[in-house]
Formats: structure tokens, sequence, C-alpha cells
């Protein structure tokens, strides 16, 4: 496909986090952009004050007429959009091209060095770490990420088109669609299994994401995937050593292939980011970037919005936004909160993604949840999903260990929270949870 010949490019879904970063590559690239999507959030209005067009309401009525010449335009939808969405259907129908946001992605990095990052935890952190490294370390990358960088503000670092940084996400195996010249793979837990079926069909399809790369694949130590490998205190080929922490902050030495590097600092919080850390850091080294110049890049890396993301913090107060959504991250966000405050009560809450994940792990979730000293549960979000009998928040609750346990409306959310004593709050899902935390946040704050 040539994009010099697109005028125009529609998207279904505009408003997801993958799909937005496509959108304002194309209205950056000079092309008109305009979409629809289910409800308004902080990424469609950002998206509208650059001068996308949006709309809310699934309707032909509201596509503006030039989005209608099949000839001069590209619809890219998200397979997270219904079937029966009646635009997505109008343009199937009429022979317009259509593509799925990784088949667009798979054209973009077709022509450049790609730098893929896979895994079912830690691509978006990983990614957004190596795309800023490369930008810190004066390479002209673009880089589409699958998160909000706190650095930019943006889910895309715009560079040049003969580099890329891309999460290459397992979902609908819509990795496949790349071409990997270095790329990592981070973690391979069961996910998806609505896609998937089995675990070991989802493995399967990792070991052919890796049999796509051409130059050098990075893998977690322990994975069933022969790689170049990193990890923490286990003879990696990329090795962390000497974690600590001082002044807040992680400090730990690399060994790699070729030296011996101390003092390495990065002010992300949980043993996970340092494992994301090294990963980016063997993927910018793999590139040709020194150590030292990493190293000295990430002293200013500042996160991600919604991975562990402070809203409040005070001696007394602690309000985190984070992204987990599947057991084990929960697990890393337990793990980092309990290594930064020990001796402090923590409540969590949390709204559960697609009845088909809950499903098949439900005894994982009841697992990780029991952990925290206190848990509001909210309603499942469905996303892309029709409800599935006997799946639901009150059925999770009730193999949840916890005596301190409660349901909640989105309506009662902030007065349940406001009843609590913990100390520290940890608000997590990859639902529509994230627009409520700002209520939560001014409640809290008048309240404190």
């Amino acid at each position: 496909m040539n994009l010099n010949n697109i005028h125009n490019v529609y998207f279904v879904g505009v408003g997801g986090i993958g799909m937005s970063a496509l959108a304002r590559y194309f209205k950056h690239g000079g092309k008109n952009v305009a979409g629809y999507d289910r409800i308004s959030t902080e990424i469609t209005k950002s998206l509208q004050n650059s001068g996308v067009d949006i709309h809310f309401e699934d309707s032909l009525d509201l596509i503006q007429l030039n989005y209608r010449d099949k000839e001069k335009t590209l619809i890219i939808y998200t397979p997270a959009i219904p079937k029966n969405n009646s635009e997505l259907n109008y343009f199937l129908k009429n022979d317009f091209k259509v593509l799925k946001r990784s088949e667009i992605l798979g054209e973009i990095t077709r022509n450049s060095f790609c730098l893929a990052v896979s895994g079912t935890h830690g691509k978006t952190t990983t990614s957004t770490i190596l795309g800023y490294i490369l930008k810190e370390c004066g390479v002209n990358a673009t880089s589409f990420l699958g998160g909000i960088s706190e650095n930019y503000n943006s889910n895309l670092i715009l560079g040049g088109s003969e580099i890329s940084v891309v999460e290459a996400d397992e979902f609908d195996r819509s990795f496949l669609q790349l071409s990997p010249n270095i790329a990592c793979i981070t973690s391979m837990d069961a996910d998806h299994l609505d896609i998937y079926g089995e675990a070991s069909e989802l493995e399967d399809s990792f070991i052919e994401f890796s049999e796509k790369v051409t130059d050098d694949l990075i893998v977690k130590k322990g994975l069933p995937i022969q790689g170049v490998t990193y990890g923490i205190e286990e003879d990696a080929d990329f090795n962390a050593e000497n974690l600590r922490i001082e002044n807040g902050s992680y400090v730990f030495d690399i060994q790699t292939p070729e030296e011996f590097f101390k003092n390495i600092k990065i002010t992300l919080p949980g043993k996970h980011n340092v494992l994301n850390t090294v990963a980016a850091l063997a993927m910018a080294s793999s590139f040709g970037l020194s150590i030292e110049s990493i190293a000295k890049a990430l002293l200013t890396f500042r996160g991600i919005k919604r991975r562990f993301s402070y809203k409040i913090k005070t001696e007394n107060l602690i309000l985190i936004d984070d992204y987990a959504h599947h057991p084990t991250e929960i697990n890393a966000v337990e793990n980092a909160v309990r290594e930064m405050y020990p001796s402090k009560k923590v409540l969590a809450v949390f709204q559960p993604h697609l009845f088909s994940r809950t499903k098949d792990f439900v005894d994982d979730f009841a697992q990780s949840l029991s952990k925290f000293d206190e848990l509001i549960l909210l309603d499942i979000y469905p996303a892309r999903e029709l409800p599935i009998e006997g799946v639901n928040s009150e059925w999770l609750l009730g193999k949840i260990k916890s005596k301190n346990k409660q349901l909640s409306s989105k309506e009662n959310l902030v007065s349940n929270i406001l009843n609590s004593d913990a100390q520290i709050i940890v608000m997590m899902g990859a639902g529509d949870i994230g627009e409520l935390v700002t209520e939560v946040k001014e409640n809290l704050t008048v309240e404190n």
C-alpha cells in the first residue's frame, strides 16, 4: 500500500491507546484524521484539541462526506470494536481499504529498522523506556507506545521513518504482522485465552514471532525461547547485580556480554521495573548505544501514566493509579507497594477487565487480591465482550479470602474509599477505572 495516495484516515475505535498513537502519527503527517469511539476520555479530548474530528455515537450520519471517498480514505479499526458496529460494517460492505491497527503498524514499520517489544506483561514500560533512551541519545526514531509517557505527555515519540519502536501485541496475534530487526520477549504468561484457547497456542505464537526477528532477539532468562538473555542475579547475558534501594530509587550494576558497568539508577518502583529497564537497556545496547549513554538517559526517565502513577503522595496518604489487569501484574503492584511502604495499610480498588479473563483466571485473581489489607471490587468492564452467565464480580469476591472486602458501584466508590482508614490506596484495572481516579483524588484531597 502506498500511504502517500491516502488523504483521509478514519479510525473506528480512535480512543484506544494504540489507535490514538496512529491517529497522532497520521495527523502530524498532514492527513485528514477523524474517527468514532464509544466514550469521551482524556485521550479523545487531546486528539480533538489537535484537530482530529471525533464523535461518540455509532452513526453513519456523523461520518463526514470526505471520509466516504473510498479511493482516498483508509479505514483503521481495533479488534476491540464489536462485530455489529454499523460504521465498520458500512466500510467493509462498500469495499473501503480497511485494516486492523496491527496491519497498518506493520505497513508503517516494514520499511524501517524496527525494534519491537513483546510479552504478556511489561511491553508498555519497556518500549517507553527504550523510546526515551533512543530519543535522549540522539537516535531519530519514531516510537508507537501503549501508554502515555510522563516525559512527553504522549503515546507517540515523533522522529524519522527509518527507525521505529513498537509494542508487539500478542492479542489477536497482532505481532505477527511486524517485521522486527531487534526484538524482546518479556514474558509469556497465559492470557487472551478467549483468542488462543490454550496456553500452548499462545506460546506457539511467541515462537512464531521470535522466528521473524532478523538481528537480535532478547528474552527474559528462563523463557523457552533461545536468544540473548536478561535478568536479575541469574547468570543472564545482561544481568542486573547488587540491586539496592537508595533514597527511594533503585540502583544496580549491569554485567553485559562485553562489560561491567556500575551504579545504574532508576526511579521506577518495583523489581519488575528493574527487569523492564534491563530489557530496554539490552535492546538499546544491541542497537549500538553505549551503556554509559543509556545510564545517563535513564536518570531523567519519569515513567508512564497509569503504571504505578502517584496521584497523591504525602506523608499520611498515597493514591496510586495502575493499569494492572492480570494476576501477575496485580502481584507486581502489591510487591512494589509492600517494598516501598512495608508498615502501612493498603486498600486495593480493582475493576476486572473482560468476562473471559475473569473466568479463565478467577482463582489466580482471588489469590492476588487477597494479599491486600482491604479490597473494593467494581463490576467487570466488558470491553468487546458480552456477559458470560455466572461470571461476575460477586462470584470473584466470594473466592477472595480477605475479611475486609466489598463490592461497589462507580457511584458509591468515593464514599466507600473515604470510609477506609488505609494510608495507601491503589486503583487498578484496564477498563474505565482510570477515568474515576481524578474524582477520587479530588475528594481525598478535600478530605485531607
